[in-house]
């Protein structure tokens, strides 16, 4: 493809599968890629797919990937027009955004105060509040003392303590009775200057078994702005999402016109330009917005899925001065997405490390698989340990589930352990089935890295397992090793609960 863009070179300021995905966009569109890496991953794959690669500092985040200057710097001398940040890292920090501005390089995102507006969830909640978005009940920034429980009486109990910057459940806390409610606001308070730098929280009315649905945007330099229809993202762990979904199961077209309409209201309100989401909670048939996360979503995958809209593409489309390609009635949907998070972690959810021994992808129909590794590549404590992402399509909700069990039992992952066991348990969970979920759902259904699998589940993999093992002999692969072993290390045997299954 020949670029005719402005942008003729993109440093990505980050690393692993994301780092990846952008990498991909800008070969089919023509632009150079630039890639930044750390000592540790000199020979990650994206350091190797990228046109170009250099060194910006040791293994630590903090050294390295959240070095903003030498990202610039960097970004300066090889030449590159413009920054895409991903998602972590610096992709919602402001500072980060002006100094590219500052340096005249081309920030493949929104508007540094649009990110600080919408990083503030007090000045958020205020900015949508004036703009006619439904927000949750809540109150401003509180200390603990007298006033707070003045306010969380007045919006009544339960309510939910929240840090007014940051997320990823940091600074949270659900209080149920006066008693408890300053020593749980000195905690989160105390958790969130530690995290975020800024200890400030405030209270919001803890909605009971609400479901976590955000909208996804895009906004170009002309005041154009677009929704892409929802994700649903209600199965959680601890506030972080494991498994989404598009369409939600739950949503109406009348629901979902209010809420993309919303969410539209929402980016015009903040000025926003570039990708987007628009978080809500839903509960009882309402909606409420939650918080604006300003970059591109981990969970993208599933709206490109059913809306055929490359996300990557537009945002680098946009950030270089064109207008959206698509109109609002443009945009449509077909079939359905799931996306499971691949995460490398124990029975605890803890995250465990390791070289990969064995990294072996699903595929078919349907199946897409968004990795940042392969065999020999090592899992350390520095990242996160998000191994890739699994993501299926199919034509109704149901063959997408059905898809999605096929390819989890398809992933071949040794050396470390997996959430694989997990996501078979939730997708397999009859409430899972029938869409009758919510954000509490894990906890409620009491739902562990180590509970039991189902039993039709368990002889599929079973019978996955015996295949593989067959297979494995009929090629004579590792013959060196013991290849009796190799189906029990695979990831999703990883608990020993296929042992002497054959």
């Amino acid at each position: 493809m020949t670029n005719k863009l402005k942008i003729r070179k993109i440093l990505i300021a980050n690393r692993g599968e994301i780092a990846l995905r952008v990498i991909r966009a800008c070969r089919e569109m023509g632009i150079i890629s630039a890639a930044v890496y750390s000592e540790i991953d000199r020979k990650a794959p994206h350091v190797l797919l990228a046109d170009e690669a250099y060194l910006i500092g040791p293994a630590p985040a903090r050294e390295s990937y959240l070095k903003a200057d030498k990202i610039v710097e960097t970004a300066k001398k090889c030449g590159a027009d413009a920054i895409h940040p991903g998602y972590g890292f610096l992709a919602e920090n402001s500072g980060f955004a002006q100094m590219c501005a500052d340096e005249g390089i081309i920030f493949i995102g929104p508007p540094p105060n649009a990110i600080s507006a919408m990083g503030s969830k007090t000045e958020a909640r205020a900015i949508m509040t004036q703009a006619g978005v439904p927000v949750v009940p809540g109150c401003e920034a509180v200390e603990a003392d007298e006033s707070a429980l003045k306010e969380a009486e007045r919006l009544g109990y339960p309510v939910m303590i929240k840090a007014a910057y940051g997320g990823g459940g940091k600074g949270m806390r659900i209080v149920h009775e006066p008693g408890s409610l300053l020593k749980s606001l000195e905690s989160a308070s105390r958790e969130a200057l530690s995290s975020f730098g800024n200890g400030t929280v405030y209270l919001e009315k803890y909605l009971v078994n609400p479901r976590h649905i955000e909208i996804q945007i895009l906004a170009d330099l002309q005041g154009n702005v677009i929704h892409l229809g929802e994700r649903e993202c209600s199965i959680q762990r601890r506030h972080q999402k494991v498994i989404e979904e598009a369409p939600s199961p739950v949503i109406d077209e009348q629901t979902r016109s209010a809420m993309g309409e919303a969410a539209v209201n929402a980016a015009k309100a903040c000025g926003y330009i570039n990708a987007g989401t628009v978080e809500f909670m839903y509960s009882q048939g309402k909606f409420y917005f939650l918080e604006m996360n300003t970059r591109l979503q981990v969970e993208h995958p599933v709206t490109e899925m059913v809306t055929g809209v490359d996300l990557v593409k537009e945002q680098i489309l946009i950030a270089g001065g064109e207008p959206l390609r698509y109109k609002q009635k443009g945009i449509t949907r077909r079939g359905h997405a799931v996306e499971c998070r691949i995460y490398s972690e124990d029975e605890n959810f803890l995250p465990d490390t390791g070289i990969l021994t064995e990294y072996i992808v699903p595929q078919g129909p349907g199946v897409r698989v968004d990795g940042g590794v392969y065999q020999g590549s090592e899992i350390s404590v520095h990242y996160d340990p998000m191994i890739a992402k699994l993501i299926v399509w199919g034509e109704d909700r149901l063959t997408a589930i059905e898809r999605m069990k096929r390819a989890l039992h398809e992933y071949r992952i040794s050396g470390v352990k997996t959430g694989i066991p997990f996501l078979l348990t939730v997708l397999n969970h009859q409430d899972f089935i029938e869409g009758d979920y919510h954000t509490g759902f894990i906890e409620a259904q009491k739902l562990t890295a180590g509970a039991e699998i189902p039993g039709d589940a368990l002889r599929a993999m079973a019978a996955a397992a015996a295949l593989f093992h067959a297979k494995l002999k009929e090629h004579q692969i590792n013959k060196s090793s013991n290849t009796d072993n190799i189906p029990r290390k695979s990831g999703w045997l990883t608990a020993g609960r296929l042992e002497g299954i054959r």
